[in-house]
Order: C-alpha cells, then sequence, then structure tokens
C-alpha cells in the first residue's frame, strides 16, 4: 500500500474503527453453560443477592424442627440449626433453567414446590407457573409472595405429586416441568403421610417415580424437564442410588437424559458436618447436587422452541 492510499484510508477515518469487544458466554447465557455450576463464583453470589434483595423467603412455611435430618445423636445438629437449618432453593438456578429451556411466555409446571422462589423467578422472567404443594401452611406462605413478581402471577395449589390428576384435567398442558423434589428422608417436611419425605424407602421410590410419570404426562412434546436432586445415604451410611433411581424413573416413562450439571455449592454448615463421619468412616461431606434435564420428545424441536424458533 502507498503512503498516498494510506492517506486517503485516513482521510475517511477507516482506520478509526475499533472492533466491538467479544461478548463473553456469560453475557449471553448468564453463565457459561458447562456441566459445572459453581455457586460458589463471586458473579454467582453477586446475581444470587440480587435476586434475594427483593424480598424473597423461600423457607417461609418450613418448620425447623422438622426441615433438617442430621440424624440421631449428631454432636452438631444444634450448631447447623443455630445457623439455618433450612434448605433453600438458589433462584439462579431458577433464572437458567428458564432461559436457557425455555422462552418467554412458557407453562412451567412444578410438582414439589416447596418454596416461593420457583414461582416469584418464573413471574419475573415472564413464564406462568404452576406449583403444586401437599401442605397448605406452605401454599399460603407461598401466595404470601406473589406480589414479588410481575403481573404473571406464579399460582400455588395444595395438591399431591403423585395425583397431579387430581389437580389438573386432561387438556392441561405445560412447556416445562422445573422442580425440586424430597431427597428421600434428609429433610423431613411434615407429619403427613403422604409426604414422601416420611416413607420408607421401598414406598418413597413407588411414589417417587408416580410423580415422575405424571409430570411427564402433562409436559408438551419436544419440551425438557429440569430436576434438581442429590444423593442420600441409608441408615447403614451407604448411598441409596437417588440420581440413578430418577434418571431410570423418567426413562422409564419415556424422556431421555439430556443433560447432567453438578451444582457447587457453598460450604456454610458442611465444615462444622465434616469431621465427625470422615473421622469415624471416612464418609466425605457432599457439598454438590445434580441438575438433571430430560427431553420429551426431539431434542432439536425442544431446544428450537427454548430459543423461541417455534
Amino acid at each position: 500500500m502507498t503512503a498516498e492510499s494510506v492517506e486517503a484510508l485516513e482521510d475517511v477515518g477507516l482506520f478509526d474503527y475499533q472492533a466491538p469487544p467479544p461478548v463473553s458466554l456469560a453475557d449471553r447465557f448468564v453463565v457459561p453453560p458447562f456441566s459445572v455450576l459453581d455457586a460458589r463464583a463471586g458473579l454467582w453470589q453477586d446475581r444470587k443477592r440480587r435476586w434475594l434483595s427483593m424480598g424473597i423467603e423461600s423457607e417461609v412455611g418450613r418448620g425447623d424442627s422438622l426441615t433438617y435430618n442430621a440424624g440421631d445423636g449428631d454432636p452438631v445438629s444444634a450448631k447447623i440449626a443455630a445457623i439455618g437449618g433450612t434448605s433453600i432453593f438458589d433462584p439462579v438456578i431458577c433464572e437458567l433453567a428458564y432461559r436457557w429451556f425455555t422462552p418467554p411466555g412458557a407453562r412451567v409446571l412444578d410438582p414439589f414446590a416447596g418454596g416461593s422462589v420457583r414461582g416469584v423467578a418464573a413471574s419475573v422472567l415472564a413464564r406462568w407457573y404452576y406449583g403444586v404443594e401437599l401442605r397448605p401452611e406452605q401454599v399460603e406462605a407461598n401466595r404470601a409472595q406473589a406480589h414479588l413478581g410481575s403481573s404473571i402471577t406464579p399460582v400455588w395449589v395444595e395438591g399431591d405429586a403423585t395425583r397431579l390428576g387430581e389437580t389438573f384435567g386432561p387438556d392441561d398442558e405445560f412447556d416445562l416441568v422445573f422442580t425440586c423434589p424430597p431427597y428421600a428422608d434428609l429433610e423431613v417436611y411434615s407429619h403427613d403421610e403422604r409426604d414422601l419425605s416420611n416413607m420408607p424407602w421401598p414406598l418413597f421410590l413407588e411414589r417417587y417415580r408416580q410423580s415422575i410419570r405424571d409430570a411427564l404426562g402433562y409436559l408438551r412434546r419436544d419440551r425438557f424437564a429440569v430436576w434438581v436432586i442429590s444423593d442420600v445415604r441409608d441408615k447403614g451410611g451407604n448411598y441409596r442410588g437417588l440420581v440413578a433411581e430418577t434418571i431410570r424413573a423418567f426413562q422409564d416413562a419415556g424422556a431421555h437424559l439430556h443433560n447432567d450439571a453438578i451444582y457447587l455449592e457453598m460450604i456454610a454448615s458442611g465444615s462444622l458436618r465434616a469431621e465427625s463421619p470422615f473421622v469415624s468412616n471416612r464418609r466425605l461431606t457432599r457439598k454438590h447436587q445434580h441438575v438433571l434435564v430430560f427431553v420429551k420428545g426431539n431434542p432439536k424441536k425442544a431446544a428450537a422452541y427454548a430459543k423461541g424458533e417455534s
């Protein structure tokens, strides 16, 4: 290029052009769509604080005496209760489930609506949410926070996740199933005999599988289901295989496992609980959960729907 050519380009301002900065995965998708979701990260915690600053109190309606099953004689139970033993669902997980797997206007079914956060987040993000919860006191506590969202008011109804046909009609359909069921008897929520957390393992498993069949029955074809779950130990300290049982139940009901993400939790009370089980029998303290994403039908069509292309 001659000096005259360079001068001519400078005159028209071509060399003044600055390429726009690259858009990060986090800018596009809230957090990078990797199979490890790290709730310990600073950006995740900042986003979580912004959600909670709305006034969401998902723990309301859950009695502290019932919600943490630390095991008889556990010497740290009192310490855990003192710092808050009730598990609270992470609103950032809600945001990811809604933004990644549905477009605005989608209908969301939550068959285990044991807190307000999934409903409030759906409302803020313009999704129609329908939560089914066994305990009437929890339903009322959730409804008291419905005003935190938008004009798309979340709906909570008293009902049984293992008998959804008593709550919905044959023509009811949903675009996403999104929930966090009881982790067997890890946390016990009520004395109701219909409560899965009160059931012995064989009966729990039978009714749990039924809840999955019922929920999938109301999910439209070519749609996703997001199921947050973790494994639990039996009385002898061995894992029951709840994650594997969940995957089998979905597959038996006609869905396919599409994603398995690991949700890494903050340490919090884990540091109090870790020493005793490790010293006594080398049990590791679990500080992660699984975010299982299933697809009913064609995954490409489900993805197109999620992107608002169909």
